[in-house]
This record gives C-alpha cells, structure tokens and sequence, in this order.
C-alpha cells in the first residue's frame, strides 16, 4: 500500500517542466564517441581497406631446364662407373659400362648437364631400363635457381604472375634467416601427372609427394637475386645462411594472392 500511495501522489502532481533533464552522464558521452568512432573508421575500411591472403605449397629448388633419368639401354653388370656426382657432362659422354653377353657397352649421357645422383654401382646387376643416374640440364654452372611449387589445380586460377612468394627451406631456420623471396614467373595451365612430374625433376619420390592429393598444377618462381649474400639470393633477413643453395633442396612456398577487398558491395 505504501507504494501504491507513492504513485497515485505522483501522478496527481504536476509535472517539473522547469527541471532540466540529464540525457546522459560525461561517462556515457565518452563512451558513445568512442563508439562512433570505432563505427567511423570500421566503415571507412570496409569502404577501402584489403585483405591480403597466402597459399602454401611444396615445391623444390631446381634449374628451370629440369632434369631427367639416365636409363641404361642394356641388361648386365655394371663394371665401371666413369663420372662422380656433381660432375657436368656433356651430351653423349659414357657414365657407365655394362658388361653383357655381347661385351661391354657403354651407357651415355642422353643430353648434357650435372649428375646429381648415381644409383648404379661397380658391380651392381642391372635391367633394360633400369634407372642408372640422375642427370640435370644446365649448361651453365652459374645459372640461377629457380623453384617449382605444386598447387591443387583448383587454386592455381587465383595465382597472378608477378605474385610475391616466401619460401621456407629446412636448411636454413626461418627464425634465424628469414625465408627466401622470390616472385611467380608462370602458372602451369594443366594439371601434371605423376609421371610427367617424375621425369621433369627426375626424381620419382618427390613426384609421388607433390601428386599426392591429385594432379597439380606447376607454378614457377624467379628467386630474388642478391650479390651481398652467401647463396646469392635474397632473404627476408639481412644476409641469409651462410652457405649457397644447392638444386633438389625441399621448400615450402608460400605465394600472396590478390589483395581483395573485405566487403563486396552489390550496385544496382
């Protein structure tokens, strides 16, 4: 009841239009510039700003020529090995012989360039075809790197030319060196098997790792040059490792697509 009584008073009396009314405390004006505010600048972003995003992918460091599998020709034992791994050869130089029923034969380069792997060895039983060596095709020892990164084909329409791309290799720490950069040079425009893979890097283990979730397409990276570092390349640190980079070396690429912008705005 005495509540009730408070009321009725309350609306029997009347009404205190000389009183000024306080809408709102210095607090609550403080706090609703800040809002505006943040509303302001949000909008004016949303308006303007981009939003950059990176694709990952595995990829290697090789000579834009690739390289291939030596073959021998012929079934027998390997007798002499003639070359050493790093050596350049030229095109038709023997690399091997094999001693079959019909003597010994010679198992020649297919194409010049650097062996960068043996598998045969004296004594070694091989087949016809049989992979002896791994030879890649630079003619020049100083002819740059490049890497091959292998992307989803689904993704590989969002790569531009000209993309920025970082690149991780295990040899060298990205907490203490940074990662390499490198620009896109081109995108593949199919999908690449297995095999085709296989014989371009001549390296059927890492054709097997990057064709693992399908056929992907192949992207090429220009390494940034820098004469000031000890590979010869350029780093996001200021000198890199302190050792050069070797061809068939594991890299992780990540390539910075397109800047877009966070809200699509539909015009009539």
């Amino acid at each position: 009841m005495q509540f009730r009584q408070k009321a009725l008073s309350k609306l029997q009396s009347p009404e205190e239009l000389d009183v000024p009314v306080r809408f709102a405390r210095p607090q609550g004006r403080l706090v609703l510039a800040v809002t505006v505010v943040v509303i302001a600048l949000a909008g004016y972003w949303a308006l303007t700003g981009t939003v950059e995003s990176k694709l990952s992918a595995p990829g290697v460091l090789t000579h834009a020529e690739g390289s291939y599998l030596l073959q021998s020709p012929v079934a027998g034992q390997v007798t002499e090995v003639l070359v050493e791994e790093g050596r350049a050869v030229p095109s038709g130089t023997p690399v091997l012989t094999v001693r079959t029923d019909k003597g010994d034969r010679p198992v020649r380069a297919v194409a010049g360039g650097r062996v960068t792997t043996l598998f045969a060895r004296t004594g070694a039983v091989v087949t016809t075809g049989a992979d002896v060596a791994t030879v890649e095709r630079v003619t020049d020892p100083k002819a740059p790197l490049v890497a091959m990164l292998y992307l989803p084909a689904d993704s590989a329409s969002a790569i531009q030319v000209g993309a920025r791309v970082d690149l991780g290799v295990p040899s060298a720490p990205r907490d203490r060196f940074g990662v390499l950069r490198g620009r896109v040079e081109a995108v593949g425009r199919t999908p690449q098997t297995r095999e085709r893979i296989g014989a371009f890097l001549g390296d059927s283990g890492l054709a097997d790792r990057f064709a693992r979730q399908g056929n992907p397409v192949a992207v090429l990276v220009r390494l940034d040059r820098s004469p000031g570092t000890a590979s010869g390349y350029a780093w996001s640190s200021a000198d890199g490792p302190p050792h050069p980079l070797d061809s068939g070396t594991p890299v992780t690429g990540a390539v910075h697509l397109a800047a877009q912008r966070p809200v699509d705005w539909l015009l009539p």
